[in-house]
This record gives C-alpha cells, structure tokens and sequence, in this order.
C-alpha cells in the first residue's frame, strides 16, 4: 500500500464502503515499567536521581544545543532545571520516558518516550528522542528504537507513530531509515517556542513489523559489523530497498 493511502475496506448492507472487521481484536496493554535490554544499550524507566547527572554532562557535550531546537522545552540552563524537568517526567504516566544506558559503561546517554498512548485503539507515539551526541550514529540509537517497536507491537499495539516538525529534516531521515512511512503534513499544528509548526506524521503498522524486526536484528547481527564497528549492509538494504 502506498503511504497515504487508506487500507482496504469492505462494503455494508448499506452499500456504503466501511473499514474491515477486527473479530479478534483485544484492547493492547499499557507499557510496563520495565528495562529493555538489548546487546548495544539498555533502556530503563527514566528516574532523575539516577540518570540525571549523567544526562545533563551528556546533553551538555551538544555546546550549541542544536539537539533542544525542535523540542517544546530546554535548552536548560543548569543542572538544577533539568534535574527539575526530569523528575516532574519522571512523575509522569503518559509521556513514559525511558533513559537510554550504554550497554558498555552504563552511563545514560539520551532519553526517548511513548506518548499519546492509547491501548482501546491500539495506538502509541515515539517521541522526547534527544540522543546526545555521545549516543548519536552509534548502533545503540538504533537498537533503541528498536527495542521500543518491539515492545510496542508484543503489547499488543497496531499502529506505531512518530512526528515531528515538518522542517526537522534529520528527523524525518531518521523516520524514514528507520522504515516508517510518511502519512502527511498536519498544516499550522502547534505552536512551541513562539513559532509555528507544521507537524510531518509518519508510522509503521503491525502488519508492516515482522519484516522490520527481521531487518532490524540482521542489521544490529554482530556479522554486519566490521573490526571497526562499521556496518556492512545499511537498513534500508536488509529491507531490500537498494
């Protein structure tokens, strides 16, 4: 199907055209508290006594705080802010922040999020990503975007989103790298930072997941690294899209 397109529908008694029936659907689970442990990384629910000061000397390697421009909130000017902005997160249900931890030296490195979580319609968003640039083009900012798919989909999600900023190229090369689809441009969405923002929407369906996750875990293989940590085949090649 092409992106933007609707899924395929039936036809009522009505003669009108409606969605197809989900006999077996069952409402998806709420995202459990728990770490995610990959080979690369390790995700752990956000606590700001723990991950903070690691966060903030990682956040803090960005100089010209390039990573907050596309974010509502930050840059922030000590550790005192963030360590605020942190534990209020923290003391939040819906985002669900996760620290994102080096598998290697178990310093917390970024932070990413499901928000809008919706178990009745079996509906999450991935978002809050700022990886800093301790984390950033390193096989763990991968595997953690995997690990939350994963997640999501074994919780029973059918639709997994991701948004940003439709003038956030990098973003959305990442969405796209990543095997989202783009869906659209929301028009004049929100405004953050005094600006306007028009909202890019992009997802992956579960339908759409096993051949993902088959690609993934080729991609994150010990085999598709070189001596030098280097990848052999890129995503999008597992995917068989070059």
């Amino acid at each position: 199907m092409e992106a933007g397109m609707a899924s395929p529908g039936t036809v009522n008694a009505l003669g009108q055209a409606v969605g197809l029936p989900l006999a077996d659907w069952r409402e998806a689970a709420w995202p459990p508290k728990t770490d995610l442990q990959g080979r690369f990384c390790r995700l752990e629910p956000l606590q700001a006594e723990r991950h903070g000061p690691a966060l903030f000397a990682a956040m803090s390697v960005d100089a010209d705080a390039r990573n907050w421009t596309y974010l509502s909130y930050g840059p922030f000017a000590d550790y005192a802010d963030y360590y605020g902005w942190l534990a209020e997160q923290q003391r939040r249900r819906d985002p669900h922040f996760y620290a994102i931890v080096d598998a290697a030296n178990g310093e917390a490195l970024g932070v990413a999020a499901y928000l809008r979580i919706d178990p009745a319609m079996g509906c999450v968003e991935v978002g809050h990503l700022n990886f800093s640039p301790l984390l950033q083009r390193r096989p763990a900012a991968t595997e953690a975007m995997y690990l939350l798919m994963r997640q999501a989909f074994a919780l029973g999600y059918r639709r997994y989103e991701w948004k940003c900023d439709a003038l956030n190229l990098p973003s959305r090369r990442a969405a796209e790298r990543l095997g989202f689809r783009f869906e659209g441009v929301f028009r004049q969405a929100m405004v953050y930072k005094g600006r306007n923002r028009d909202t890019a929407w992009f997802s992956i369906l579960d339908h759409e997941w096993p051949a993902l996750r088959q690609a993934f875990e080729a991609w994150l293989s010990a085999g598709n690294f070189d001596a030098a940590g280097g990848q052999r085949r890129t995503l999008a090649q597992w995917r068989g899209e070059d």
